[in-house]
């Protein structure tokens, strides 16, 4: 059976910043497609449809979502009600679902970083407050320390550089697990690769859950 893939990047990338992850999880034997969005000037509701008819046209069979960072919040924004769409599971690589201390100290530096937020500011800066969607979940977070965040202010606890390892931690999670990479370096990771395909088919990583 065709198990796919639909990734989603973060905020001020593009899809081609996906391209390696994307070749090891096709190497890995799913069927990987990648969903490029305008993540500032797009507004979230277009941005959800077209996730949502991306899925919709793979069923019946089975589509995961792995978003990084923004990507992982609309992963699951797009499946808190999932009933018309096909089974699956979501991994997220370092995304902040319990709200960004970076992305709220971005938007403290006035109107322009308001503005370089777009129409996902909320999203991002109050994620959620917990997770009771009908897809199982499982988080990759990173603790290098490299990154725009951590220029923008102090970020507590162990952290990626942009999103801190605390703020991934959401109740209802199947699976979380870290590892030594930065944000962007999530998108490179062999390690994280492997951990994806792991947890899109059985539900764990087999990585000690931290």
């Amino acid at each position: 059976m065709t198990e796919h893939i639909i990734l989603l990047h973060g905020i001020w990338m593009r899809g081609f910043a996906l391209g390696l992850l994307h070749r090891r999880l096709m190497e890995d034997g799913f069927r990987v497609h990648r969903l490029d969005y305008m993540s500032v000037a797009a507004t979230q509701q277009h941005i959800l449809a077209r996730l949502r008819a991306g899925m919709v046209e793979c069923a019946p069979e089975p589509v995961h979502l792995v978003g990084h960072s923004l990507g992982g919040l609309l992963a699951l924004r797009a499946c808190v009600e999932a009933n018309d769409l096909p089974p699956g599971r979501i991994v997220c690589l370092g995304s902040p679902l319990k709200g960004s201390a970076a992305a709220r100290a971005f938007a403290n530096l006035g109107r322009g970083g308001e503005i370089l937020l777009g129409d996902n500011r909320v999203l991002l800066e109050q994620g959620f407050e917990a997770w009771n969607g009908p897809r199982e979940v499982g988080m990759i977070a990173g603790r290098m320390p490299i990154g725009l965040g951590a220029m923008l202010g102090h970020i507590a606890g162990e952290h990626d550089g942009t999103v801190a390892v605390e703020e991934t931690r959401l109740p209802g999670l199947a699976g979380h697990c870290v590892v030594e990479t930065s944000h962007t370096g999530l998108l490179f990771s062999a390690e994280v690769a492997r951990l994806t395909g792991q947890f899109l088919r059985s539900g764990r990583f087999d990585a000690g859950e931290a």
